[in-house]
């Protein structure tokens, strides 16, 4: 099953699910954010839920998205109990990329292929241990994520923005503090690998961009497998269009060692609270050399997921911020 969020033309949130190429109305006025509470209150599970509740009016979901209508899957009512994060390193050949954009003078292994290569040694345990932990980084809360069909802005100070083609998890914090996927969606972690790339330490910069998550939540298990493509247009011209590789057959974690390592602190365990945990990529255009424009639309796509995720890239014209940042004291 997958399920997307529109705005209703009240104002209102609509959740729509679909199977196969029909997408239904869901009969119900609750958010997806709302309808997973209930779920979790009543030991049910999403699919069994909406199915109780039913479906409604068909709808044509690519029209709802040329609208402009879409909603990222699910959303937090306050935008500051949802947060971004993620995880890199974690996919077959994505430590050469980040290996090349840090390659030290000398010439000697990166601390990326250090990291690379902990992975690929530890990061599928048997037996239900821990594995050794992945790199970890954090994007931002709610108000840094991007509807489908929304522009991805970089802001002012930006030296770069570019595309990262990733699968994401999307938990709820159940009131006993049990973390509880909801599913998994096509992400666009859209980094400034400009800036990444001058020190490997403004990786923590150069992720405090926004991303964007959908337009289809997948509900169950991920396939091991997932084939996916990338592309950028620029006007009526695709000028960069490369195949990427997901699932945990193409990972060197397994997923349930990324979901600990991130779960495992209490911060992140909080009652309500909503998580978008990005589980890393191998391919980027910027390692092809290409740079992306104001204007350029990214577009990310894999069969389990329905529809494409897309959206512009929108540069903030320079000098609009303030020099400095000014701080007021009380």
């Amino acid at each position: 099953m997958l399920l997307s969020q529109c705005r209703r033309e009240d104002g209102g949130v609509q959740i729509i699910a679909r199977h196969g190429t029909e997408a239904y109305e869901v009969r119900t006025c609750d958010t997806l954010y709302r309808l997973a509470q209930r779920c979790i209150e009543e030991g049910a599970t999403l699919k069994e839920r909406i199915l109780a509740l039913g479906l409604g009016s068909a709808v044509d979901l690519e029209a709802i998205y040329a609208a402009g209508r879409l909603l990222p899957p699910v959303t937090h009512p306050d935008p500051a109990h949802l947060h971004l994060t993620g995880t890199g390193l974690t996919h077959v050949g994505s430590a050469s990329t980040r290996a090349e954009m840090h390659r030290t003078a000398a010439g000697g292994e990166t601390d990326s292929m250090r990291m690379f290569r902990l992975g690929l040694e530890g990061g599928k345990p048997a037996n239900g241990h821990a594995g050794v932990q992945p790199e970890w980084f954090y994007k931002g809360n709610g108000t840094a994520l991007a509807a489908p069909g929304a522009p991805l802005t970089a802001p002012d100070f930006a030296e770069d923005g570019g595309e990262e083609p990733e699968i994401a998890g999307v938990y709820l914090i159940a009131p006993d503090t049990t973390p509880v996927r909801l599913g998994f969606a096509l992400a666009n972690e859209f980094s400034d690998h400009v800036m990444e790339r001058r020190n490997y330490l403004y990786l923590a910069h150069s992720k405090l961009r926004p991303a964007s998550i959908g337009p289809e939540l997948l509900v169950g298990e991920l396939p091991r497998h997932v084939e996916g493509v990338s592309r950028i247009r620029r006007g009526a011209a695709v000028i960069f269009e490369k195949p990427f590789l997901s699932g945990e057959a193409n990972m060197s974690h397994s997923l349930a060692n990324l979901e600990h390592h991130h779960f495992k602190y209490p911060l992140f365990r909080q009652p309500g609270d909503l998580h978008v945990h990005m589980f890393g990529t191998a391919t980027i255009s910027f390692s092809e050399g290409v740079t992306a424009r104001d204007g350029d639309v990214f577009e990310i796509e894999a069969a389990p997921f329905g529809l494409p995720l897309r959206n512009a890239l929108v540069f903030t014209p320079r000098g609009t911020a303030e020099p400095r940042t000014e701080i007021r004291a009380l």
